[in-house]
C-alpha cells in the first residue's frame, strides 16, 4: 500500500509526518519524494529540501550522504523570468526502512521562498524483530534521545 503526504515549506520550515505506532510493526520506504516552488517565476529560488529520520535542530542547504538520520534530498531552481530549472538533483534512499516520524525541511539559498514537497511512501508488515531492529537504529542514530 502506498502513503502520500504533501506539504508547503517555508524559509527554514520544518514538516512532522506522523508515522509511529505503539508496536512499530508498519515499516516505511520513499518510493516518491518531488518538489515544486511555491511561487513561479515570483522571485529568484533555490531551495534544498531534504527528508530526516529526526527533528533538526537546524535547517541547512548541506547535504551529506554520510549522515544516517538522511533519507532524501531534492533540489529545484526557480528564475525570475519564471523558468523553473529541471529538478535533476533528487535522490531518494529506496532501500532505507524505517518505522517512525520523518522530518521534512526546506532551505533557500537564493532568497526565502517557501517550496511546496509530495512524498510517497510505501508500507510494508515489519515482524517484532524487524520492527525492534529499526526502533533501536533510529534511537542510537538520534542524538536528542537522552538529552
Amino acid at each position: 500500500m502506498i502513503k502520500t503526504f504533501r506539504g508547503k515549506l517555508l524559509q527554514d520550515g520544518q514538516d512532522k509526518i506522523r508515522l509511529s505506532t505503539k508496536k512499530g510493526k508498519i515499516g516505511y520506504r520513499i518510493v516518491k519524494f518531488q518538489v515544486m516552488p511555491e511561487v513561479m517565476g515570483g522571485a529568484s529560488s533555490e531551495s534544498c529540501v531534504k527528508v530526516f529520520k529526526v527533528l533538526q535542530t537546524t535547517v541547512t542547504a548541506s547535504v551529506d550522504f554520510s549522515d544516517g538520520n538522511l533519507l532524501a534530498a531534492a533540489t529545484i531552481t526557480n528564475h525570475t523570468s519564471g523558468y523553473i530549472y529541471p529538478p535533476g538533483d533528487n535522490i531518494i534512499f529506496d532501500q532505507e526502512i524505517f518505522n517512525q516520524d520523518i522530518y521534512v525541511t526546506n532551505k533557500d539559498n537564493a532568497g526565502s521562498e517557501g517550496c511546496n514537497y509530495y512524498l510517497e511512501l510505501e508500507t510494508i508488515n515489519m515482524t517484532d524483530n524487524a520492527a525492534a531492529v529499526s526502533t533501536l537504529r533510529d534511537i542510537r542514530l538520534n542524538p536528542q534521545v537522552g538529552a
